[in-house]
């Protein structure tokens, strides 16, 4: 009897554990895992708008690509963005953590100044930086042109044309994991600061001998985030270059873009999501398979 109670205790909880779990297994289902494996059924798919019902052809909208010179600089193009913007504004999220972590009437205010670019829309942060780098007239031009310079026109030029959206995008980046580094600052127990202070230790050396290796787990956490959000951008590629020029600013998301809307040929840019996908899983996975490793401890 006791036996049967408990079973039926069990059954109700499990039944409201599901119930509640529900929403987001429903919204998880719907937003990610089918798309992901609608992305897979269709890049194996020959299938434009206007053409009828998708045809089988296998891995050939891979070998499309693989074989393509655009694909290879458009790839080229998005690593190289990645790798200017990633430890930048890691590097100025962390500066911008220490600069903050400290108690004022002010520093509420400084801290959402900082944070402020995150939650402006991209579509207006890229017109703003636009207007910025417009030839001539705009505010770095003119800048330039004011110290004798001659003007630059970035956003013309192939070899200014990614650092220069990497700034804006740096700019915009580095408020949200300034969020996660001082989360990980003041996680840190004060008892350690304190008896590194009372030992002599200065605030450098506290920063470089206990801070930063405490933070372990938040690099290997905030390097994730930014690597994939590095990968995730196409708003402010459309606005201030549309990949100009000559696909010099084209990233991998935006040819998907190209591909999906405007070619409208939903089976090559089917192919090309699941291959962002599969690198956003080989930049993902062995940060969080190492992460028992890295971490330190109080």
């Amino acid at each position: 009897m006791n036996g049967d109670l408990k079973k039926r205790k069990e059954r109700r909880h499990n039944f409201t554990a599901w119930m509640l779990v529900a929403p987001a297994l429903a919204f998880m289902l719907v937003f990610t895992a089918y798309p992901v494996l609608k992305s897979l059924y269709l890049s194996v798919m020959k299938y434009k708008m206007g053409m009828g019902a998708p045809e089988l052809i296998g891995l050939e909208n891979y070998a499309k690509l693989f074989s393509s010179k655009l694909f290879w600089k458009v790839m080229g193009n998005t690593v190289f963005f990645a790798l200017i913007t990633v430890l930048p504004s890691m590097a100025v999220g962390l500066g911008l953590a220490v600069l903050v972590n400290r108690r004022s009437r002010t520093i509420g205010f400084v801290r959402t100044a900082f944070f402020y670019p995150v939650v402006m829309p991209m579509i207006a942060i890229a017109s703003v930086w636009m207007f910025i780098y417009m030839a001539k007239n705009g505010l770095f031009d003119q800048m330039l042109i004011s110290m004798g310079f001659r003007p630059l026109n970035v956003l013309s030029k192939k070899s200014t044309v990614l650092p220069a959206m990497a700034f804006m995008y740096v700019w915009k980046e580095a408020g949200y994991l300034m969020v996660f580094f001082l989360s990980g600052i003041q996680s840190i127990s004060t008892e350690v600061m304190e008896a590194a202070k009372i030992d002599g230790a200065g605030s450098l050396k506290i920063f470089r001998k206990i801070t930063l290796p405490l933070l372990a787990p938040t690099f290997l956490f905030v390097s994730t985030i930014a690597f994939t959000n590095s990968f995730k951008l196409v708003d402010h590629v459309v606005i201030m270059t549309e990949g100009a020029p000559n696909n010099a600013s084209t990233l991998l998301l935006y040819y998907i873009y190209q591909q999906g809307f405007t070619n409208f040929n939903y089976g090559m840019s089917s192919a090309l999501t699941v291959i962002m996908l599969v690198l956003l899983l080989i930049v993902s996975l062995p940060r969080f398979i190492s992460q028992d490793k890295k971490i330190h401890y109080n």
